[in-house]
């Protein structure tokens, strides 16, 4: 395994709950967008509802909003809803890098592997994001499921879209996928990766990780760079 982990030359990371600590801002931005489509708070539906916000963290949120709420209307109202909220939980200044990960990609970077941040939310909430922790230059890449066609999570589609633009990898088998869930997992095996590695900073575990198809798990993404460089 280890000539495997030490060819990979594109590392595509998860952003909130893998980079990015958030403390639960999804699950409040959520609150919002449910109140505006007449979800009452403390009520089975609502309840419902959070839990499977919860399960499927990772995946595209207007494809979550689509599942919860039936017609595309309905759906696109709650997902504006949520990127407002969050949007505005982000500028409060609520958010903040996981220890060591801004140095696990620098890290990485320096050691030749060419690295891309990726998503589940639209362009204007990555992007308020990566302003917020002082990160838009931090990597080459940023990716957002519509980058990659609209598909987000678990479809491989942005890891796929970052193999290609990039030109950093010769095969998928030199490409790292790490995320907080299953759904990241997923994306990674289903695009062929060579290492699929979920972290425990978020909101899955081992045991959904590795039903996923990891192939490592992590205690953190700041374990990442020893872990290519065949140090452990």
């Amino acid at each position: 395994m280890t000539n495997t982990v030490e060819n990979i030359r594109l590392v595509v990371l998860d952003m909130a709950g893998t980079t990015v600590a958030d403390g639960g801002l999804v699950e409040r931005a959520f609150e919002t967008a449910a109140t505006e489509l007449g979800v009452e708070p403390g009520s089975a539906e609502h309840a419902d509802h959070l839990a499977y916000v919860r399960a499927t963290m990772g995946e595209s949120k207007i494809s979550v909003f689509r599942h919860l709420f039936g017609d595309e209307s309905r759906a696109q109202r709650a997902n504006t809803a949520f990127e407002k909220a969050y949007g505005g939980l982000v500028d409060a200044g609520l958010i903040a890098p996981v220890p060591g990960a801004r140095e696990a990609i620098e890290e990485l970077a320096g050691s030749g592997r060419t690295v891309v941040l990726t998503t589940g939310f639209a362009r204007g909430t990555q992007d308020a994001i990566l302003a917020a922790l002082g990160w838009r230059d931090l990597v080459p890449l940023t990716l957002c499921p519509a980058d990659a066609g609209g598909r987000g999570r678990p479809y491989p589609d942005m890891v796929l879209e970052a193999f290609v633009r990039t030109k950093a990898a010769d095969d998928v088998t030199q490409v790292a996928v790490v995320g907080d869930t299953s759904y990241d997992v997923l994306s990674g095996v289903r695009a062929g990766a060579g290492l699929v590695a979920g972290v425990r900073t978020g909101a899955h575990g081992d045991e959904a990780f590795r039903a996923a198809g990891a192939t490592h798990v992590l205690d953190s993404v700041a374990g990442l760079p020893a872990l290519l460089s065949g140090a452990r």
